[in-house]
């Protein structure tokens, strides 16, 4: 008999459901309020299809930097206000400044507000009715967790922290040993007598199974899984889940299965990607540096008032294959700041100056990083380049730690852009779940996700 499952969406499913509604809503929503009022400005028909795509891609671009597409954040209403009115805004200030392939500017005025509030309103329907209808339990993804009794609060932690709709509604202890850590009382542990019996019971929609090799599954369990999966119960592993879930590796669960769960991005030794990635550092740096230029004298007047002292520094960090560098970047934190020796950064930091501050929320400081970029000792995208002093402790306490030398460091990266800002072990560790990630991974797609999320950071003034 066949597993019956209930509605659930994934979360590329979810993503997909956003991006193609939020385009459909939009341009219904014109085409009904072109179609019912004198409203010349924007049309859609057969002879001005270019219109609606370009407006359609200034969406999308405009709504990922402006993280309508963080599936946390849009099941958070109040949060999804303020990014529609901001991706709205930029979207049609782009739109009508785009020559030869949207309308002209209208001699009517009040036409563009018109087209601006549309856009708002489609949004936020369509959104609502997500937050509502889709966003609601009824569509969670429910979960049963086969694993050991050390490991249940650490996976309940990751998993359900990364996807609010993916649903861990019980687990199985495979381990005689009992259960200490604190769990939610929703959380049901089941027995192991009928797996059968509880996925129908609790309407599972998958089983994630995490079994260290210390513990691993009895033969009477193994066989109930393969006559569920006969079934039509999807079975997967936890590191496969995580992964996808989170888009981190996770190194501590892999243990010395490493290399073999760990294929290297082909666009690693890619001569084709290589090229184009190099010339798009050397643009990137470029327009870096103009920048950088353009704001020196606001950066020379704040490092007098805010900062006494040098406006740049150097140190030393390890790059590609630990091979040293210098690195330059713009002061953020007083003079002689490590005089008594190196020190991990901190959150809230006494040592970063008012206007140190500001450099690194708005990511300022690393503007000379271009310089590197150019020298070639360091990407655009890649692992954040660390101190060979705290790459010696850190390889020592965490695995696989320099696997991340394999590619250039970066000025920005999927660790970057993701993780939070810290130095305990516990920081850096999830740091390199996120650079393995982007080595597994390496793509001109995720490089692409990288500089908009970096884009989000600094305009949402997020940098640390």
């Amino acid at each position: 008999m066949s597993q019956k499952s209930n509605i659930h969406f994934d979360i590329s499913e979810r993503k997909i459901l956003l991006r193609l509604l939020d385009i459909c809503a939009v341009l219904s929503l014109l085409y009904v309020v072109g179609m019912a009022f004198r409203f010349d400005y924007f049309r859609i028909d057969a002879t001005r299809w270019v219109w609606s795509i370009v407006l359609a891609l200034y969406l999308t671009i405009f709504a990922t930097i402006f993280e309508l597409y963080n599936l946390q954040k849009a099941a958070k209403f109040e949060t999804v206000v303020q990014n529609i009115i901001l991706t709205s805004s930029v979207t049609v200030l782009f739109y009508l400044l785009t020559p030869f392939y949207t309308p002209e500017l209208p001699a009517n005025r009040m036409q563009i507000i018109y087209f601006f509030l549309s856009i708002n309103i489609a949004l936020f329907l369509w959104r609502y009715a997500y937050i509502t209808l889709i966003s609601a339990p009824r569509f969670f993804k429910k979960v049963l967790l086969i694993t050991d009794a050390t490991s249940v609060a650490p996976i309940l932690k990751a998993l359900q922290k990364s996807d609010p709709n993916y649903k861990i509604v019980g687990f199985i202890n495979i381990e005689k040993k009992p259960v200490t850590a604190q769990l939610p009382e929703e959380l049901i542990l089941f027995s192991t007598d009928n797996i059968a019996e509880t996925v129908a019971g609790a309407s599972i929609s998958e089983i994630v199974v995490a079994t260290p090799q210390a513990h691993p599954m009895t033969i009477e369990v193994n066989n109930q899984l393969v006559a569920l999966l006969e079934r039509g119960v999807p079975i997967r592993e936890y590191t496969q889940v995580y992964e996808e879930l989170t888009h981190r590796i996770p190194v501590q669960y892999v243990e010395q299965d490493f290399y073999r769960y760990f294929p290297f991005s082909r666009s690693n030794q890619n001569k084709l990607y290589l090229f184009f990635h190099r010339i798009l550092d050397l643009l990137f740096s470029v327009i870096g540096l103009a920048f950088g230029l353009a704001i020196t004298p606001f950066i020379l007047i704040g490092n007098i008032i805010g900062n006494r002292g040098p406006v740049f520094y150097t140190q030393t960090r390890v790059g590609k294959n630990g091979k040293h560098f210098k690195i330059y970047k713009l002061r953020s934190m007083v003079a002689n700041a490590e005089k008594n020796g190196a020190q991990f950064a901190a959150k809230d930091d006494t040592r970063v100056t008012k206007f140190g501050r500001f450099l690194r929320r708005s990511r300022f400081d690393e503007i000379p990083q271009f310089i590197n970029v150019i020298k070639g000792d360091m990407s655009v995208i890649g692992p954040r380049p660390e101190r060979p002093v705290f790459i010696k402790q850190l390889s020592e306490k965490i695995p696989f730690y320099e696997v991340r030398h394999l590619v250039k460091p970066g000025v920005t990266g999927w660790a970057q852009v993701n993780a939070k800002y810290g130095m305990t072990q516990e920081d850096a560790l999830e740091k390199l779940q996120y650079d393995l990630y982007y080595i597994k991974r390496r793509s001109f797609f995720l490089d692409i996700s990288i500089v908009i999320k970096t884009l989000s950071t600094i305009i949402f003034f997020r940098g640390q």
